[in-house]
């Protein structure tokens, strides 16, 4: 786990800059993010830490369980909503529990996707949204793990060729999107994530 996370933040820097231009302008997410931002900066230099000292099986238990609750959301159909008003609100709780699973696991994305799905963005600005924030807290935490010691020379060779195969996939993806049945591929995406969390939590146990 010390090793696999930052091995995957380049990639993922790399897939989100190309998301993020595939989507347009920005438009105005810098400013209505800043303090959601700001928050789960916090958060993934303190969820960079905790990876630092906690042991693997404990990171590898906490990956596990978070993969797995993703996967019940999804299952669940959870839609929350939150009022207009709301929003400068629960940015901080939010962007800090996001940043600290981001930092440990890798994963912030249940935490932002449910939060900016509950504040009513459609298709596009969800994206873009998405790709913005990741751009943003992935370019920190890659400076995190290097203060930290996690990310070194060493890993460059890898980190590259991770992000070789990733702008393969991306260009699959991409040429396969209007292809697949969407039904379908969710399904398989969420047994797959089944799969991957209950090997993960019963190696941790």
């Amino acid at each position: 786990m010390k090793t696999a996370v930052p091995l995957l933040v380049v990639p993922n820097l790399v897939m989100d800059g190309l998301q993020l231009r595939r989507q347009g302008p920005v438009g105005d997410a810098p400013r209505r993010l800043v303090p959601l931002l700001v928050f789960t900066i916090l958060g993934t230099i303190v969820g960079t830490k905790l990876l630092v000292v906690l042991s693997t099986r404990a990171v590898t238990l906490i990956l596990g369980a978070f993969v797995l609750g993703f996967v019940v959301l999804d299952l669940v159909r959870v839609t929350p909503r939150i009022p207009g008003g709301w929003e400068r609100r629960l940015a901080p709780p939010v962007g800090l529990v996001a940043g600290v699973m981001g930092g440990i696991t890798n994963a912030p994305g249940t935490a932002l996707a449910l939060y900016f799905v509950a504040l009513g963005m459609d298709k596009r600005e969800f994206v873009r949204s998405i790709a913005f924030t990741f751009l943003v807290v992935k370019g920190v935490q890659l400076l995190t793990l290097a203060w930290y010691g996690l990310f070194g020379w060493h890993l460059v060779p890898a980190t590259l060729g991770l992000t070789a195969a990733s702008l393969a996939g991306f260009w699959l993806g991409v040429r396969l999107q209007d292809r697949l049945d969407q039904r379908a591929f969710n399904r398989a995406v969420l047994v797959f994530l089944a799969i991957l969390g209950v090997g993960l939590v019963a190696r941790a146990l």
